[in-house]
């Protein structure tokens, strides 16, 4: 039996995790660095709630892989089917096995379609959209540009989701344009989510009711989608308290799937799952030290860790500088000293023009970048940060671990 190819790090995911914690180490001079990823193409998600609200392109979301690989890094083009950090071991999907020192899990998360019934079958299709796969971002705004009287809904799954703000973010950039059209009059929209109120942090919750209130958006909380019954154009509502069911007729319908981890992570020793907890089955890791609790020399970040917070590019760029140094620490012997606070940040457009800009802690303290502009209220300067300056950063500064 052949000794399996061993790297000092692995990183499993080339996406924004995988990418920024394997351009922060060569900067630091670790010179055996190996990303498992199979994907020939990289995405900036965030941009893709604007490309289904008509003020984005699907194209400027999307690069060559390779132009995003950090050089210096060896990259294993392939899948991940088994991980045993018993053994140090991954195998992908080609039957190759690889050994490391330390183990970075950051294979992103994974959407769950089929856990809302009926939504596979009409993707895509009469009026039924999502801004959480690239190639249906576009088609949100071909069925919200073509609506211009009826009934609209837009729903959030109950659960851990990537840009838990997307949701609603694209209700109100249709109400936005339907309003500028003169037919939001004609548009009975509604806004269906899991939680008490619209948003966790009281303050923003009370603006952004106000936003809804005046496109005149009916918010049902404590609620979730069930089911979409395509032929009937309606969709089963329950409200997840009583466990009432109530249904909502609709003409354009933007669904948000349930997700969780990677189903090779839930089956490995790595996950919640393993031992009774989560069933999302996320990377069961410290939240501060982002270090897996059972094996030491594995660490996780980004959408499949376990840590309670948003799951946002923004927390990858505070976990991922953590993640670098407590690493470090390991391969050295010394303990750790890196700390992540929980920040997240959710930029919640709320129309073609202003954004809201929630930076937050584990304890929901408000962690503002600007603190000149009021954190809790919509401004036209995060607007324009949104188009234009995080991208920006994203490729030029965080990829290649500059921010």
């Amino acid at each position: 039996m052949s000794t399996p190819a061993k790297h000092e790090v692995l990183i499993i995911g080339g996406g924004t995790a995988g990418i920024t914690v394997a351009a922060r180490l060569l900067r630091k001079h670790y010179t055996d660095v190996a990303i498992i990823e199979p994907s020939d193409k990289h995405y900036y998600q965030p941009l893709w709630t604007l490309v289904g609200g008509g003020q984005a392109t699907a194209d400027e979301t999307e690069r060559a892989e390779a132009s995003v690989m950090p050089r210096g890094a060896k990259w294993i083009k392939s899948a991940v089917s088994t991980v045993d950090p018993d053994t140090n071991t991954v195998t992908c999907a080609d039957g190759t096995t690889y050994g490391y020192d330390v183990l970075v899990v950051a294979p992103g998360i994974q959407l769950d379609w089929e856990r809302t019934e009926g939504l596979t079958d009409t993707l895509g299709r009469d009026g039924v959209s999502s801004n959480y796969r690239f190639d249906l971002a576009p088609r949100t705004w071909e069925f919200i540009r073509d609506t211009r009287s009826g009934t609209a809904v837009f729903t959030m799954p109950s659960g851990p989701i990537k840009c838990a703000g997307a949701p609603q973010k694209i209700a109100y950039l249709a109400c936005d344009h339907w309003r500028r059209q003169g037919v939001l009059d004609n548009i009975d929209v509604h806004l269906v989510v899991p939680t008490p109120r619209i948003f966790g942090i009281p303050a923003i919750a009370d603006n952004l009711d106000k936003v809804i209130a005046d496109y005149g958006i009916t918010l049902h909380t404590g609620s979730e989608v069930r089911s979409i019954d395509s032929a009937a154009r309606k969709v089963t509502m329950t409200n997840l308290a009583e466990g009432i069911e109530t249904t909502l007729p609709y003409d354009v319908l933007h669904a948000v799937p349930h997700q969780s981890a990677p189903d090779w992570i839930k089956s490995s020793p790595l996950s919640t799952s393993h031992v009774g907890g989560d069933a999302n089955g996320y990377v069961d890791i410290d939240k501060h030290t982002m270090q897996h609790v059972r094996y030491p020399n594995v660490f996780a970040l980004g959408d499949a860790g376990s840590s309670p917070n948003s799951k946002t590019g923004a927390a990858i760029r505070k976990q991922a500088p953590v993640v670098v140094e407590n690493i470090g620490a390991v391969l050295s012997g010394q303990p750790l000293r890196g700390a992540y606070d929980g920040y997240a940040s959710c930029p919640i457009v709320t129309s073609s023009h202003d954004m809201l800009l929630a930076e937050f802690d584990y304890d929901f303290a408000l962690k503002p970048s600007f603190p000149l502009l009021d954190p809790v209220k919509p401004h036209r300067p995060y607007w324009l940060l949104k188009k234009y300056g995080l991208p920006a950063m994203y490729w030029n500064l965080m990829l290649k671990g500059l921010a």
